[in-house]
């Protein structure tokens, strides 16, 4: 069946994998507003609460806010606290070489470009990354889970990201992906198929079976041609 859209995974997808030592980065970012004692407090608190929040999002495919986030940490949020989280952050962003030249030629197919990602970012945040990196005007539809009330594997989030841009036909639409869980398995549980790109730190699935495998995000050019 022909393909009409190819919806992708941001982290470890469009960004290739970084591990993040997440306690270690709550701590840079709270050293610059806090004193030594309340920052490893707050930095504990901070990590505890987004460990819980994505436990939640595993189990139950619940979505939270980086709002949810430090209410549930009990830790005072400000602007420059944000945006030293940002910094932190800002290494591990950047977008895969490939991505550009692999969105222009689906574009040029009249193959429509989404994203769904799993994420307590706000949308804004997403959107400054891919503007930085030239490819904002290349994605059709976009879907944050920080928006919707559920997270990837729930077939909502798919669907979701379907009428984001405009196509209503699961079996004609493409999820590539990093997760077996979430993205494979979720992917096929919506009707869609599923390409992984895998990395060795991302946890398996022993009940995903995708439908196709790439080692770069250039071989999937090839791959949509050929389906």
């Amino acid at each position: 069946m022909a393909v009409d859209a190819v919806i992708f995974d941001w982290g470890g997808t469009l960004t290739p994998w970084h591990s993040i030592d997440a306690a270690q980065l709550w701590f840079w970012v709270c050293e610059e507003h806090f004193d030594a004692a309340e920052a490893e407090a707050h930095a504990a608190a901070l990590h505890a609460a987004e460990t819980q929040l994505w436990q939640a999002a595993f189990a139950d495919q619940r979505s939270a806010t980086m709002e949810h986030l430090f209410e549930l940490a009990g830790v005072p949020v400000s602007e420059p606290l944000v945006a030293s989280y940002q910094r932190a952050w800002e290494p591990h962003t950047f977008t895969d070489p490939d991505v550009p030249v692999l969105l222009r030629g689906l574009r040029d197919r009249g193959v429509k470009v989404g994203v769904l990602s799993n994420t307590m970012w706000p949308r804004s945040w997403h959107e400054d990354v891919f503007r930085r990196d030239g490819v904002l005007g290349l994605i059709d539809g976009a879907v944050y889970s920080s928006e919707i009330e559920w997270t990837k594997p729930h077939p909502e989030a798919f669907r979701a990201a379907m009428a984001a841009i405009g196509v209503s036909d699961p079996a004609r639409c493409v999820f590539v992906g990093d997760r077996p869980y979430d993205d494979v398995h979720g992917a096929q549980r919506a009707g869609m198929r599923a390409v992984l790109v895998p990395n060795s730190a991302v946890p398996p699935f022993a009940e995903a079976a995708p439908d196709a495998v790439i080692d770069r995000l250039a071989d999937l050019a090839t791959l949509i041609e050929q389906w």
